[in-house]
């Protein structure tokens, strides 16, 4: 992974347009064409996307599924999450399933795809993430491991000006080292619905909150962890990409890693003990 630039091939998805009336009818129809190829009627994998006003961002995460280089089965199911943009006419000109979900929340979201998925796994992804195109693969190589019931990857930031990647790499770094502690004892503390699976199975026994809330995703492998392991998806190649803007809500860089810094060393103890409850750090 290069430390000081983004890797190239994330470039054919950072796309310009700032809304749904700027899409070109041809950007749906190259995207169209990779969905058509790589879903089938019998999926084995169901990605479920839950998505609320990312009526231009919604294109990065499709767009880059649809180039999945993979002979595994799957579907794409989005939920529109009761946006009040124009995020349903984008979901209604590409080909995939999408259902309508008024409950707002990210749990909510991802329940609705859960119960109406084709898959006998899941994979959660975001509505404003980039993908890589061996993601599935290296996603289910690792959920249909003996006793292992959900998966989780890693993920990396899309640099930008006061962000830029050398930066990054420090704070992904540290993340990374954070990842492998939590692994120990509390692997549900990693485990984000940008890149996560597991068996539905035994999703649909626990199922996600109904409401909206930080964690959904933490709280549904914590409760999986009664039915088998988590592994973590070490693979460089496997990281999806996201944007700052979550970053960008605490300030500057250097506010944001000695923050994050700070926070884990205060709670640097508690990743060696044995989970007795379930608590999901807001990142």
């Amino acid at each position: 992974m290069n430390i000081f630039k983004n890797p190239e091939w994330i470039n054919a998805y950072e796309f310009p347009f700032k809304n749904f009336e700027d899409i070109p009818n041809h950007v749906f129809e190259k995207i169209n064409i990779g969905l058509d190829t790589i879903q089938s009627k019998n999926p084995l994998v169901s990605i479920i996307i839950s998505v609320w006003n990312e009526e231009v961002d919604i294109l990065k995460t499709v767009g880059s599924l649809s180039n999945l280089k993979t002979q595994i089965p799957l579907e794409i199911i989005v939920i529109n999450n009761n946006s009040s943009d124009n995020t349903q006419s984008t979901i209604d000109k590409l080909h995939i399933k999408n259902h309508f979900q008024p409950i707002q929340g990210w749990g909510p979201g991802r329940q609705m795809g859960m119960e109406n998925s084709a898959g006998k796994y899941i994979l959660l992804a975001d509505s404003d993430c980039i993908y890589p195109n061996c993601w599935v693969d290296e996603m289910v190589n690792g959920l249909i491991e003996k006793n292992v019931v959900s998966v989780y990857g890693r993920y990396s930031f899309i640099s930008e000006r006061g962000y830029e990647r050398w930066k990054l790499s420090i704070l992904e770094t540290f993340k990374d080292l954070i990842a492998e502690l939590r692994q120990i004892k509390r692997p549900f503390l990693n485990s984000y619905g940008m890149s996560m699976g597991f068996i539905k199975e035994y999703g649909l026994k626990e199922g996600f909150y109904m409401n909206k809330t930080h964690g959904e995703d933490g709280r549904m492998c914590y409760d999986l962890m009664k039915y088998g392991k988590v592994k973590q998806i070490r693979c460089n190649q496997n990281r999806v990409w996201t944007g700052v803007r979550t970053l960008k809500k605490s300030g500057s860089f250097t506010k944001v890693l000695s923050v994050r810094i700070i926070k884990e060393l205060k709670r640097f103890s508690e990743y060696f003990h044995t989970r007795m409850r379930y608590h999901h750090p807001k990142n």
